[in-house]
């Protein structure tokens, strides 16, 4: 047995269910109806209470699929959202609290107080009560992260009394107080490692560590601290470090092989995860798989160029790219040669590449058979002026919607079931492992001046991922210095954690935005069959010969419209308070000075 936020549920109202089939009638009106769940019923059952906790787990994050965010991945010409493109406003993109989780929290812990030993032993009440604070800071973070200050509440509240519904904002300070508190709270109530296998998937120590450490190493980056107050770094610092050597001290530890982080479940790396599988919490990967081996939906999160070219060689060297040489024929091959066959493991465990086999099960007889390359390139229309996708030339009768760049994402795909299985998916999403805890460390040691520590965790992360220590033992890192390593971790990181939700958050917490907006357009790499050249299904782009028949060529703007460009607004960093919360607190709340409004997020 498992744990997930839908079995969690699953259990309350098998709970519940029983209650009913052994509710009994006696004569007469003064009688218990067990048929109804009362208050009582719930805080004098432990396995009701645990039932209770598991709904809260609900807001365990699963996978994203948005690679669309940033510059990771595309699913559509003309997708690019209006926050992207600069196009903002305090109505299409205010920020709407909500408490329906610090609710329940709240109920939780009050009710949790009273309950008797002799319902729920000493020591799991305190491990309910860590949960429950872990969680209610969880919540409070995802809102202060966007805002800034929101209503501290922290008991049940009132609702006969209307006027004490009405909070005020409280300073962001001490939101993150209050949010360290709980999760030092959890901390010292949770056990590291659970002794019963069905609790694995519950927070620990571990998890809890870890995420004060990635809130406070946030609280310490230029957006929030735009002074860059060296306290805030020693803070983060020492949170982090201490959650690296906590979980050390537990068993985690990188796990060997980056592409079976997601395949060989319940590894040392995980450290906070949401767990899938089928049939009772099951996902679905057929968003991001290419047609047709797919059914419903296909080709979100094609990767773009930036990220194609994010992954360095194999001795840990960038991948040079000149898209002014690319009419060079040398080097448009060694481009090609170093693109296919020289990258560290990581780009084959996260891109699936056209011209190679896919790696799920699918087989679209006689048009695709299984172990043949799936053959998604292009070749260039003179006579139209435009480059065409000739998948369906070289699988004839392939149906379906091609895509727009010629590669998917790899990372994290169920490789064991078919398009027509989508929905019994079973990876699981890794919401924080170990090779983060680690890369915030080093992050805030290289912001204290920490220069070893810091190139010490980019060396370690290189070497797991299968690049070669070299003459200099440097792993192909060649920062030196404070600002050459700050760019450096930010490169690892879009490398490393590409289509884990973090890119966008990084980019944001640093104030980087102008990394995209440098970029303008979305730009792509067309793989193109030379006029004359044919392949055959049977090839593979990974063999030279067959890989001499292409070129490579730069696609300027995949949304075929210039309107469609990066350009972050770079004078909006916080998120509008959405109008209508204001209205409905009768003005209580504040908005944003940045939104013309008198609350400071940075107090």
């Amino acid at each position: 047995m498992r744990f997930h936020n839908n079995k969690l549920v699953k259990t309350l109202v098998g709970v519940t269910t029983v209650a009913l089939l052994t509710a009994t009638c006696k004569k007469g009106l003064d009688y218990t109806n067990n048929g109804v769940i009362v208050p009582e019923a719930v805080w004098g059952n432990a396995t009701m209470i645990k039932a209770f906790l598991s709904d809260i787990y609900g807001q365990m994050p699963g996978w994203p699929f948005n690679g669309g965010s940033t510059d990771e991945g595309i699913s559509t010409a003309k997708s690019l959202g209006n926050y992207q493109r600069g196009i903002i406003t305090k109505d299409n993109i205010g920020v709407s609290l909500s408490y329906t989780n610090i609710d329940k929290v709240n109920y939780f812990l009050d009710e949790l107080e009273n309950v008797k030993a002799s319902v729920l032993p000493d020591d799991l009440k305190k491990q309910f009560m860590g949960e429950a604070k872990f969680w209610r800071a969880w919540t409070y973070w995802g809102m202060v992260n966007q805002i800034g200050g929101v209503p501290i509440i922290l008991h049940k509240q009132n609702f006969n009394d209307i006027n004490g519904l009405f909070v005020p904002r409280n300073k962001t300070s001490e939101c993150v107080a209050q949010i360290v508190k709980d999760l030092d709270s959890a901390i010292l109530l949770l056990p590291g490692v659970y002794a019963n296998q069905t609790d694995y998937g519950r927070i620990t120590r571990v998890a809890a560590m870890a995420v004060k450490g990635r809130i406070l190493m946030t609280y310490a980056s230029p957006l929030f601290n735009p002074a860059n107050d060296a306290a805030r770094w020693q803070t983060a610092y020492d949170a982090c470090k201490a959650a690296v050597d906590y979980a050390k001290s537990q068993g985690h530890a990188l796990h060997p092989n980056f592409r079976n982080i997601w395949y060989q479940e319940r590894n040392k790396e995980v450290i906070m995860v949401n767990q899938f599988f089928y049939p009772s919490h099951s996902n679905n990967f057929n968003g991001i798989r290419p047609e047709p081996l797919t059914k419903d939906a296909s080709n979100n999160n094609q990767p773009l160029l930036s990220l194609l070219l994010a992954f360095p060689k194999r001795d840990g060297a960038p991948m040079q790219f000149d898209k002014s040489q690319l009419g060079d024929a040398t080097y448009n091959a060694q481009f090609l040669t170093d693109f296919y066959t020289n990258r560290d493991d990581r780009f084959y465990a996260t891109v699936f590449c056209g011209g190679t086999p896919y790696p799920c099960p699918d087989e679209v007889t006689p048009i695709y058979v299984k172990g043949n390359s799936y053959w998604n390139v292009w070749r260039y229309d003179a006579a139209g002026s435009k480059y065409v996708n000739i998948i369906n030339v070289i699988h004839p009768g392939m149906p379906g919607n091609p895509g727009i760049t010629g590669f998917f994402q790899r990372k994290g795909l169920d490789t064991t079931v078919t398009a027509g299985l989508g929905n019994q998916a079973q990876t699981d999403w890794v919401e924080m492992r170990f090779a983060e805890v680690l890369m915030n460390y080093g992050e805030c040691a290289n912001e204290l001046g920490k220069t070893a520590e810091a190139l010490g965790v980019l060396y370690q992360i290189r070497q797991r991922a299968g690049i070669a220590a070299g003459a200099g033992n440097n792993y192909g890192v060649t920062a030196a210095n404070q600002p050459e390593i700050r760019d450096a971790y930010l490169a690892e990181r879009q490398v490393e954690f590409a289509f884990e939700n973090k890119r966008f958050g990084d980019l944001r917490r640093l104030k980087r935005f102008d990394l995209l907006n440098n970029q303008g357009a979305r730009h792509g790499l067309y793989i193109t069959l030379k006029t004359g050249e044919t392949v055959v299904p049977a090839d593979n782009i990974m063999t030279a010969s067959v890989r001499a028949k292409f070129t490579a060529n730069f696609i300027d703007n995949l949304d075929g419209d210039p309107a469609f460009k990066f350009s972050f607004d770079l004078s909006h960093w916080f998120y509008p308070l959405a109008p209508a919360n204001i209205s409905q607190s009768k003005d209580v709340l504040e908005q944003n000075i940045e939104w013309g409004g008198s609350f400071d997020p940075l107090k």
